[in-house]
């Protein structure tokens, strides 16, 4: 997906007194190394969950973990980091290109609803300019319905722990934001979030989900992480999340922090499954 954060590189955040973890959950490594984007972390006082992404190789990315040998590479590259270890998994086919035993050395799974199922059923970049030639959008309230389906489908049926960029529309629907998610399709994802256990993102890259949306799946019992989906140097930029966490009286108890071992949706899904 594309870069959400841009500009100069993040200020040091002011001093944690509200009691919130300063944690970007959301930090992509690309054109930058481990090391340039660990001294990042140490200097703004915020710590970084890196995500590369993974899937198959028909995922266009400038890296694509697809295989245990690739993952296990990537995991040998944090080791003894200061950060925690994650990925961005793509499509709905990415749980076979890996072993659970492997899987379960991550902290833990992220993912998104931007790639969507185009009318050829072929998987489609829901951001890229050619998106109304590739998926049905003519009745975009139609349309709408089916992408709730579709986050529907994916916090029902893959074993991710965060939802990342929620609420996230393309570009012939985003400047009608409340038209489109209605208290009934925020209800929906809110609520399916809770009975899996996924938490939501509050990126901080998109300034997503707006406040409206997040009072609901607060209600509903959503627990929520902070996300900046940053390249270097622009990761480590939580403005919108805290403003967020500060608004809704968000504490600690509120927001997910990677599950011990046993305890991680790979762990739990997959061996329910």
């Amino acid at each position: 997906m594309p870069a959400a954060s841009g500009g100069e590189p993040a200020p040091s955040l002011p001093p944690a007194d509200d009691g919130l973890p300063r944690l970007d959950l959301h930090v992509h490594l690309d054109n930058s190394t481990i090391d340039k984007v660990v001294e990042l972390s140490l200097e703004l006082g915020v710590k970084f969950g890196i995500v590369e992404h993974a899937g198959t190789k028909e995922n266009v990315y400038p890296v694509v973990l697809s295989n245990d040998e690739e993952l296990g590479r990537y995991l040998a590259m944090l080791d003894g980091k200061p950060v925690y270890r994650g990925v961005q998994t793509e499509w709905i086919d990415w749980v076979a290109c890996f072993s659970p035993k492997m899987l379960a050395r991550l902290d833990y799974v992220l993912t998104d609803a931007m790639t969507f199922p185009g009318r050829d059923g072929q998987r489609v970049k829901l951001w890229e300019k050619d998106v109304e030639s590739r998926v049905e959008m003519a009745n975009k309230q139609v349309f709408m319905d089916r992408f709730v389906d579709w986050y529907i489908a994916i916090i029902e049926q893959q074993p991710i722990d965060i939802l990342a960029n929620t609420s996230w529309l393309p570009a012939p629907l985003a400047a009608d934001y409340h038209s489109y998610w209605t208290r009934d399709r925020v209800q929906r994802v809110a609520d399916a979030a809770v009975k899996y256990g996924v938490a939501m993102e509050i990126s901080s890259g998109f300034q997503l989900p707006k406040r409206s949306f997040l009072d609901i799946a607060k209600a509903a019992g959503v627990k929520f992480t902070f996300g900046s989906n940053g390249r270097y140097p622009n990761m480590g930029k939580l403005d919108y999340s805290l403003e967020m966490a500060r608004a809704m009286k968000l504490t600690k108890a509120d927001l997910f922090t990677p599950a011990p071992d046993g305890r991680k949706a790979v762990q739990r899904r997959l061996a329910a499954s």
